[in-house]
Formats: structure tokens, C-alpha cells, sequence
């Protein structure tokens, strides 16, 4: 037994009815089909691209108009559109495999438990070191299964030692999606780029590897900042390992395809300095949140260095959520996978973008102050860190309030330092009055210094104060020059 991606039904979803059952890609286009239902959330993600990917590779929207008029879902046009790809979706077999060597591989296998990026590697094991990642927890794949693993890890691909390459985003890259909330074709449609259907040898399982032992490496389409190699990337040269009814293991050779320059649609971007090469955004570990809408879900037309995801920029639809998510790593080390949803913008003036802007730097620059103003109460390092990130928890709900009075021509700038003014000042005395005459002398004036120049910085005084009256579009108070004797 094999499976066919196009021809046979592989992938669970649940339905409009609360009901689940198993898919042909083209029936993402059904009006009852609502999303995906993987058991974990990297896979269901990596699913999502997946089938923008399909839809981009055989029916993608021509343009703007384009997209419109074909924005109901049409299952049958979108079978007659994937069918002939269906040679190039065989998971296995003698011919193409989907995203593995075309040629066999010869070579001690792996566990296919391997294809998790959260699954412990051969000397993380040996070392008894897998604390915040797993063995041996997926000795067999299905069919089903091990086809999205594989998807998932070559679209995310991390550092993996001598030779194996990263995903053309790097490893574990932030994803962001714009979600309509409706159907699952709705989803899909909103994301896929404007193109013209691929031949079938733009895939690279389709080819022989281009291999990059002496550092070759591979470049988008001329002209172009992506192909439909975005979606199906091989950074990773492997060979799945199966019996009759499962995948059991997976051969790995180094030196697969080095992606360099490439600008994945669905991700943003950041650089260094105006005129360098572009890099993938990558996720935080922990919540997020506002204070992490720059250059992922909110734009900044004054910056030259952060760019949204082309998804985003291109804005079709009004309503709904933007979907944030992607493997938080450290080096090869996974530390948290991230699923959020966010709101998705009303396309703002250049004003109302600056005032949104202003509102996220202000609380930044706020958050700053009431962290240096800790240092004689807490000590260095996490517990600062922590009031930090409870400053931007407590604030959202107000925030999300004022994004709407924005949307709707309003300007919050001073109700918005009101509540900065409030809750800075609020954390501090919680941790810094209990117990504050048992302190000593010393102590007591170091504190009690520390809270003027909060209380200055958010009157507007001092560098600090200037900072956060300068994103508000705020004047600060004038200060009178001492007169000298």
C-alpha cells in the first residue's frame, strides 16, 4: 500500500457540524469544511501551507480581479486542477517520492520519531539530556501521518549538524495567515499569491538534489523574490523507511538544497540596515502579544527594516484574525512552539499607522522605565524581566481598545498615557511598598528615588520622558533653565 497526496483521502478535519472525517485536498474547497484536525499544532500549520501551496502551484489567482471573482469555493475546478500533479504526490513507490531523494538512499536509518522537531537527536539521547524535548515517541508513522511530518519538517527544518541544511526561512520560522473565520477555503484563498500554475518540475523531489557540499547554493526564479519551491522547499535529503502499513524509520544524507535569498509569502521579514539581504522573522518564547505587532501583524511605512508577510501587504480581505505561529528555537534546541491569533487591521492612513506605532513604542519605552525603576527593589535578571512582560499582559485589553478608536479616526495618545501612567505606577507600589518601613535608611531613599523618576519619565521628563511623549506625538512639559550665580 502507498498513498497518493492529490488522489486519496489523508487529511482529518472538522466540520461546520462539530464532526470530523478524512479529506482529498480538493475538497478543502467544500462550504462544511472548516479546518484542519492533526493531533499536534505544528503539523495542522504545516497543513494550512501546505494546501495554499497546492493552490498555488495548480490554480492560483492571475491578480487582484482575478482573486475576486473567484473567491467561491468551486471543489470540482479545483480537482480538475490538481489532477494532473498527482504523479508528483506519491509518498512512496519507485518513482518520485514527495519531498525525498529521487534517487534511493543507502545508509543506516533513523527513527522515523526524527521528523519532530521536538523529538531528542541521537546525542541528546545518548547524554540522557532531553529535558524539554521527547524519544521515542513515535516508533511507527501511517501513511497519513509521516506525509505531514515530512511536510512539517522540511518547511521548518532546524540546525541539524554537519551538512543539514535549513529550511529557505532557517529553522523553525514565524508563519503568519490571514483568517477570513469562516470556512477552510476561505482561509486558503485569502493567503495564496497571485501566479500562474507550475510545471510539475519546479518541484525539486521532481529532480535530482542540488546539492551544496562545496556551498552551492540556490537562488528564487529570476526576477522573482519566491517560486513555488517556497511552499514545497527540500532543504533535507531523506528516504522514508516503511512496511505494508507504516512508515518506520528515515534515511538522512547531508548537503541537501542551501536556499539563499528567498522571501517565503507567508512570513515576515526583517534586516539589519537598509540595502542588506532580508531575513525571516522568527518567533519568542511565551505570549504573544502588542507589544510584538511590529513587522509581523502591524506595518511601519516610515521603517526601511521590517517588512510584513506578502499575505498581509496584500490585505484581500476586511475582518477576522491574523494567525501567528511557528517553533520558538534556540540554535538546534526547540523552547516553545507559538499559536496565537491577533486582529486583523483595517487598512490605516499614514497617520493612523504612525498613531498605532506610537501607541506600541510608547508602551515599550514605558516598560523600559518601569524596569530600570525596579533595580533597587528586585533583583537582576527574571523577576525584572517578569513585571515587564505582566506590564504588556495588564495593558492589551486597553491597547485592543484603542486600536479601535484609531480604526475609527480617533486619536488615544493621552487616554493611552493615562493607562501606562497607571499601571507602571501600580506595579511598582505593589512590589515596592509592602515591608517598605522595615527597610533600611538607604534603602528606603534608593527606592524612593527610583519612583520620582518614574513618576518624571511619565510626566514626561528625562530622556526616558521624551522617548515616550516623542511616540505619542505628544509635546513634553518645558523645563526652565536654572539661572546661573
Amino acid at each position: 500500500m502507498t498513498l497518493n497526496l492529490i488522489h486519496d483521502p489523508w487529511i482529518p478535519v472538522l466540520c461546520a457540524d462539530g464532526s470530523r472525517r478524512v479529506i482529498v485536498p480538493w475538497q478543502m474547497a467544500q462550504p462544511d469544511v472548516v479546518q484542519p484536525d492533526w493531533p499536534r499544532p505544528d503539523l495542522n500549520i504545516a497543513c494550512l501551507e501546505f494546501l495554499i501551496g497546492l493552490v498555488f502551484l495548480a490554480d492560483p489567482p492571475a491578480d487582484e480581479e482575478d482573486w475576486g471573482e473567484r473567491c467561491k469555493a468551486d471543489p470540482q475546478r479545483l480537482r480538475e486542477k490538481l489532477v494532473p500533479y498527482a504523479p508528483a504526490f506519491n509518498l512512496l513507490g519507485d518513482g518520485p517520492r514527495f519531498l525525498q531523494e529521487l534517487a534511493p538512499l543507502t545508509a543506516e536509518g533513523s527513527p522515523v520519531d526524527m521528523l519532530f522537531i521536538d523529538s531528542a537527536g541521537a546525542n541528546t539521547v545518548r547524554n540522557n539530556a532531553d529535558v524539554m524535548v521527547h524519544r521515542a515517541r513515535y516508533e511507527r508513522l501511517d501513511f497519513s501521518m509521516a506525509a505531514m511530518a515530512l511536510y512539517t519538517f522540511q518547511a521548518d527544518a532546524p540546525s541539524g549538524g554537519a551538512g543539514n541544511r535549513t529550511s529557505l526561512r532557517g529553522g523553525g520560522p514565524m508563519v503568519t495567515l490571514v483568517d477570513p473565520e469562516r470556512t477552510l477555503w476561505d482561509l486558503i484563498w485569502a493567503n495564496v499569491p497571485y501566479g500562474h500554475p507550475a510545471e510539475m518540475d519546479a518541484l525539486p523531489w521532481m529532480r535530482p538534489t542540488r546539492v551544496s557540499d562545496t556551498g552551492q547554493q540556490t537562488f528564487p526564479p529570476e526576477g522573482e523574490v519566491f517560486g513555488v519551491e517556497a511552499f514545497f522547499g527540500m532543504p533535507r535529503r531523506l528516504r522514508l523507511i516503511h512496511d505494508d502499513e507504516a512508515v518506520t524509520g528515515v534515511i538522512q544524507k547531508p548537503w541537501g538544497t542551501n536556499y539563499a535569498l528567498w522571501k517565503h509569502p507567508l512570513s515576515p521579514y526583517y534586516r539589519l540596515k537598509p540595502g542588506t539581504e532580508w531575513l525571516p522573522k522568527h518567533p519568542r518564547a511565551g505570549h504573544f502579544g502588542y507589544r510584538n505587532w511590529l513587522g509581523v501583524v502591524a506595518g511601519d511605512n516610515r521603517s526601511e527594516l521590517s517588512e510584513l508577510a506578502l499575505c498581509l501587504r496584500e490585505q484581500r480581505m476586511s475582518g477576522g484574525s491574523v494567525i501567528v505561529a511557528g517553533w520558538s528555537m534556540d540554535n538546534m534546541k526547540p523552547r516553545d512552539f507559538i499559536f496565537s491569533r491577533q486582529r486583523l487591521l483595517s487598512v490605516l492612513s499614514s497617520e493612523a499607522e504612525i498613531q498605532l506605532v506610537g501607541l506600541i513604542e510608547a508602551a515599550e519605552a514605558v516598560a523600559v522605565t518601569l524596569r530600570n525603576a525596579l533595580v533597587p527593589v528586585l533583583a537582576a535578571g527574571e523577576a525584572r524581566e517578569a513585571e515587564r512582560e505582566a506590564f504588556f499582559l495588564e495593558t492589551e485589553a486597553r491597547f485592543l481598545t484603542h486600536v479601535q478608536a484609531i480604526e475609527q479616526g480617533e486619536n488615544p495618545a493621552n487616554i493611552w498615557l493615562n493607562d501606562l501612567r497607571r499601571q507602571a505606577l501600580g506595579q511598582f507600589d505593589a512590589k515596592a511598598l509592602p515591608g517598605l518601613n522595615q527597610r533600611e535608611v538607604e534603602a528606603i531613599g534608593r527606592i524612593t528615588g527610583a519612583r520620582r523618576y518614574l513618576q518624571g519619565a511619565l510626566a514626561g521628563y528625562g530622556k526616558q520622558g521624551a522617548e515616550i511623549f516623542s511616540a505619542l506625538g505628544l509635546s513634553p512639559p518645558k523645563t526652565e533653565k536654572r539661572k546661573t550665580a
